[in-house]
């Protein structure tokens, strides 16, 4: 472990050392990759439920009198008719219709937004979100990352696993939806959201908190197969349900168009930052597009690959963003930007691995959808 002394450690450090978590930097912290196998952690979340430790994700709070305004600002989503309790998937956008970052919003009550952002872009956020607010006495920005764990409960038992444990009816939070309530005698934020593609829960609380609620989960689930899960799983998991990893499939060169996203880019909701760049992109069509694939020969695409339409061709036409086997599926698959035209399900083309031309084919994402509940 090559860590450094700029390195944070969340709350939950000690208890993945106990369980033999294997520690790396990420972000500007040190978290846990793996603890048994990464294919296993996987495989429990898809079957059982795994538990996370995202306590290095950013928690950005935007209150005041004009806090929505200045959210549909920056926001390319509509938060306009987003009821306290309730969360939405947006791209805190560039004024040339890119991605700052993406992230969560939570309408947390009257005049009071938490948006949760990736661990590394905080900081980046927070200063582009204050400069956007400099001048406007209507509207606090704050940064209260430092002040907040998160657990992360994801798979099928989920909901029994965490009910046991706190007061909140789990059953009465739907998708995207949140609730305030008792958790081991801690208050406590409880969303039903995740990044994983199973059901589960997200539970914000104070640091000092967390470690009970992490043993006290491990207890209730243990016996029914709960595992902890690392970064490698996290990865995995969110790639087979075909979820964007800023910095991988999203980035400051990407619009939400170009990356598939489109259904998170509401044109009619009124002026926001980079609204004319998309509106013109939606007009005339984007010239590159987001997409699945599967490889047909053995081989593993990994992020930065080559992709060619043509075996013999001397310039790639886009890059893998997000590649690996995926332990669900049993297949190589990934992501990657293909020029619009060849950006159709079936269509065929090439990933240079290691000089190697694999074959592969576009796909639709996600590659994989749980069942839901009848």
């Amino acid at each position: 472990m090559a860590e450094t002394i700029t390195d944070k450690r969340t709350a939950l450090f000690d208890e993945h050392v106990a369980a033999g978590g294997r520690m790396v930097p990420f972000a500007g912290f040190i978290m846990p990759v793996q603890y048994s196998s990464l294919a296993e952690e996987h495989l429990a979340v898809r079957s059982r439920a795994g538990i996370f430790d995202v306590s290095h994700m950013g928690e950005i709070f935007v209150r005041g009198p004009r806090a929505l305004d200045f959210i549909q600002l920056f926001s390319c989503n509509d938060h306009s008719k987003l009821a306290i309790g309730r969360a939405q998937y947006t791209g805190l956008m560039y004024p040339q219709g890119t991605f700052v970052d993406d992230l969560l919003v939570h309408h947390i009550a009257d005049n009071e937004y938490l948006l949760v952002v990736n661990a590394a872009n905080t900081d980046k956020d927070f200063s582009y979100l204050k400069d956007l607010a400099e001048g406007e006495r209507d509207v606090e920005v704050v940064n209260e990352s430092d002040r907040w764990a998160q657990i992360a409960v994801q798979g099928p038992l989920a909901q029994e696993i965490l009910q046991p444990l706190t007061a909140v009816d789990l059953a009465a939070i739907k998708y995207y939806r949140f609730a305030w309530g008792d958790v081991l005698g801690q208050r406590a934020l409880v969303a039903r959201t995740g990044y994983t593609g199973e059901d589960g829960f997200e539970v914000y609380l104070e640091p000092h908190a967390a470690p009970a609620l992490w043993r006290a989960l491990f207890a209730e689930g243990g016996p029914k197969g709960l595992l902890p899960a690392g970064l490698g799983a996290r990865d995995t998991l969110r790639l087979e349900a075909g979820m964007p990893l800023y910095g991988n499939d999203i980035d400051d060169t990407t619009t939400p168009l170009e990356a598939a996203l489109g259904w998170i880019v509401k044109l009619d909701k009124g002026d926001f930052i980079g609204r004319d760049v998309l509106e013109r992109q939606q007009e005339a069509g984007v010239d590159r597009l987001l997409v699945g694939f599967e490889l047909l020969t053995p081989g593993i695409a990994r992020h930065g690959h080559p992709v060619l339409l043509d075996e013999n061709a001397s310039e790639p036409v886009g890059h893998v963003t997000s590649g690996t086997r995926l332990p669900s599926l049993g297949k190589s698959m990934g992501m990657a930007y293909l020029p619009t035209e060849a950006a159709k399900v079936g269509q065929e083309f090439f990933v240079d691995i290691r000089e190697r031309r694999a074959r592969a084919r576009v796909v639709e994402l996600p590659f994989y959808s749980r069942r839901k509940k009848a």
